[in-house]
């Protein structure tokens, strides 16, 4: 089967940042029973670190919600917003009044202190001064997706209309938004690799927690969630195991695993 994992609240806690030794040991066994494992994350190449990837072996890597693919040290796409879409998103951002963090894959990328909008966000941005940072002077041709905050409503409204045609919007809450470009996310991922290794849909299995998770966990042939996922993950998966920080990948792969023997 091919096995796709989230990151944060899936593979490590979201407040411990540990991978425990049961997950370590969970996805060693289901390669070894020869399983595809894939990360799946909505974090950018720039932020999927040693921390992740070096704690225990994956066979890949999906990453910006879908935007970027690396099987086994080769990348296999990298979808890059041109020159002109970075312009124009820029533009669009400051024309009303919205904060971003541009991701790439190589390098994140912030507005000026002065030109962030909210006190939230400007502190939200200085969390990460350990790791450097780019303009978004420097950001066109760059990136791959952006992690936006709007404290009206109505601001995020008139972007999402505005770039209806060219952006797609996840609303991760409290005013915060995960944007991609149209047509890519977990789930458009999940459909490349399927087709890339002529694996059929019904033999694909995401496991997630988060509201970004719930398109590769409606698409994939098997659903799972993680018992600290919201409700509305949740409600979508086939099965539902304990917290990330109680073997909940452990426990997952081991249903997985009972599952494909009563088939």
């Amino acid at each position: 089967m091919l096995i796709f994992f989230d990151i944060d609240g899936t593979l490590i806690g979201e407040q411990s940042h540990v991978m425990l030794e049961s997950t370590k040991e969970a996805v060693q066994r289901a390669r070894s029973l020869g399983h595809i494992c894939m990360i799946n994350t909505g974090r950018s190449g720039k932020l999927v670190g040693a921390d992740v990837t070096g704690l225990t072996e994956f066979d890949g890597l999906a990453m910006g919600c879908g935007t970027m693919i690396v099987y086994r040290g080769e990348t296999l796409f990298h979808r890059t917003f041109s020159e002109e879409e970075s312009h124009r998103i820029v533009a669009g951002l400051r024309r009303h009044g919205i904060d971003a963090c541009l991701e790439g894959s190589e390098e994140n990328y912030w507005d000026s202190d002065e030109r962030i909008f909210t006190a939230s966000f400007r502190e939200f941005k200085h969390r990460f001064d350990g790791m450097g940072y780019g303009t978004f002077e420097e950001a066109p041709g760059h990136f791959d997706k952006f992690y936006a905050y709007a404290d009206k409503v109505e601001k995020m409204d008139a972007f999402r209309q505005e770039f209806a045609d060219m952006l797609d919007f996840v609303d991760r809450l409290g005013g915060y938004y995960e944007i991609m470009p149209a047509g890519y996310s977990k789930a458009s991922a999940i459909r490349y690799m399927a087709r890339h290794l002529g694996i059929p849909m019904s033999e694909t299995v995401a496991v997630g927690d988060s509201s970004n998770d719930i398109p590769m966990l409606t698409c994939a042939g098997v659903s799972i969630a993680m018992g600290n996922a919201a409700k509305d993950v949740k409600a979508v998966a086939d099965y539902v195991t304990t917290d990330v920080d109680e073997d909940g990948i452990r426990n997952a792969l081991r249903w997985l695993e009972e599952r494909e023997g009563r088939r």
